[in-house]
């Protein structure tokens, strides 16, 4: 196999994390002892805001007032969309109860969450889509209580459009709360007394390392870290969109991951000239933060075959991954590790992040080869139920008196035994005591 780098990272995804580990985990334990009085001065300190933290009604409704109505419509068509996808991933997965042998019954039950905390971050940019992939989709699988967070601004509190999308979505409660003060009230029922079952949403690496640390207290969607894309794309993709969607992504962050697969070196090369000018084109903060993540993040890999292509891209397992090739049929039907497939130059991960349907919070760092994104089922407990006859417990008490004999757990045994002296009183069975 001969694979080269024509562009090789020059940082990884753990870069930093040990600090980042030290401060949040002072963070969680300072805010767990003190409560809400330590979550506010946290939220005082570093967004500077004094206002409320509990969202008023009165809040809310401002708020909407301000979000000017194209961008209320541009909102409800993505939240439409997001919620007929969940609402199709609900109906995916249904309950039953099936009769294993006779008399015996076995089911499955589908049970929301109890209460949900949903992260949407309101930093850098206003995640609005963040909103409706969280929120919009906890209330389609019946979470009752959906508590939802965000970083206010000085005097101003919560972005609007992020705090009206937030209420269209069903959030039960808005918190003005960012980074890990946020993930660390929601956890531990601040502000509202409802704690939450299960943690949910994009963040810095601070939010995901607190989310890191809370799981197990908690349920999360994920480990995440930073947004990654990888693009497969062979000498007949076109070099410009493959630029500007390693650009669209870099532009999260510093340490935002863009990497490009290819078997065409001209492709790689007529991609990488184009990087630098599509970068200084953005405004600003988008500028700044793309600049940083295709110069410490960015590679481009050049493969042989595309039995190769397919290994590496597996091998780093993208959150998302998209498909420019003249066989994208043959690529979807092989690959098996990441978070979003978006096949063809048609689509674009900016359709998912934004609009299209699918779920933008994706798995990042590997999860991938482990766990899809966040869906509707994630809010969802599967839970099984079993019930039987007094006539099934002649096949089922002495298989599992048996069972239990063999491996040493007589207390187990018993429980069998107990039942079949009940309920076939005189009658004699093997069960395992020789």
């Amino acid at each position: 196999m001969a694979i080269s780098y024509l562009k090789k990272a020059t940082k990884t995804p753990a870069t930093g994390e040990d600090e980042t580990r030290k401060i949040v985990s002072e963070m969680l334990s300072e805010i767990e002892n003190g409560g809400e009085e330590v979550a506010r001065a946290y939220g005082e300190k570093l967004d500077n805001y004094t206002g409320n933290i509990v969202v008023t009604p009165e809040e809310i409704e401002v708020a909407g007032a301000k979000v000017p109505q194209k961008l209320k419509d541009d909102i409800q068509f993505a939240y439409e969309r997001v919620r007929k996808f969940a609402e199709a991933q609900k109906a995916s997965i249904k309950e039953f109860e099936t009769e294993l042998s006779p008399g015996l019954w076995a089911g499955q039950k589908l049970i929301p969450m109890v209460t949900a905390g949903c992260y949407v971050p309101g930093g850098r940019y206003a995640h609005v889509a963040s909103a409706i992939m969280s929120v919009g989709t906890a209330k389609v699988a019946g979470v009752e209580n959906v508590v939802a967070c965000s970083a206010p601004k000085p005097g101003e509190g919560i972005n609007p459009a992020i705090l009206y999308t937030m209420n269209l979505c069903g959030a039960d409660h808005i918190l003005a709360l960012g980074g890990v003060q946020g993930i660390a009230a929601m956890t531990f029922g601040l502000f509202t007394g409802k704690p939450a079952n299960f943690l949910a949403g994009p963040g810095n690496r601070f939010v995901a390392e607190a989310k890191r640390m809370l799981y197990g207290r908690v349920g999360i969607d994920m480990f995440a870290g930073p947004t990654e894309i990888g693009i497969i794309a062979d000498k007949t993709a076109d070099a410009q969109i493959v630029a500007e969607d390693l650009v669209s992504q870099a532009e999260h962050g510093f340490d935002s991951p863009a990497w490009l697969f290819t078997d065409s070196n001209e492709l790689a090369e007529a991609v990488m000239a184009k990087m630098d000018g599509l970068i200084k084109a953005l405004p600003e903060t988008a500028r700044n933060a793309a600049t940083a993540a295709w110069q410490d993040y960015g590679e481009v890999i050049l493969c042989d075959t595309r039995e190769e292509l397919c290994e590496v891209s597996d091998r780093y397992a993208s959150e998302h991954l998209e498909l420019q090739t003249a066989d994208n049929d043959w690529y979807q039907e092989r690959l098996k590790s990441y978070g979003s497939l978006f096949v063809g130059e048609e689509t674009t991960v900016t359709y998912g992040d934004k609009c299209s349907g699918t779920n933008h919070i994706l798995p990042t760092k590997g999860a991938a080869h482990y766990t899809g994104g966040l869906s509707v089922h994630k809010f969802m407990k599967v839970v099984t139920t079993q019930r039987m006859t007094k006539e099934a417990n002649r096949e089922v008490g002495v298989a599992a008196a048996r069972i239990s004999r063999l491996e040493g757990m007589e207390g187990h045994a018993r429980a069998g035994d107990a039942r079949l002296r009940k309920y076939f009183e005189g009658e004699n069975f093997d069960l395992g005591l020789d």
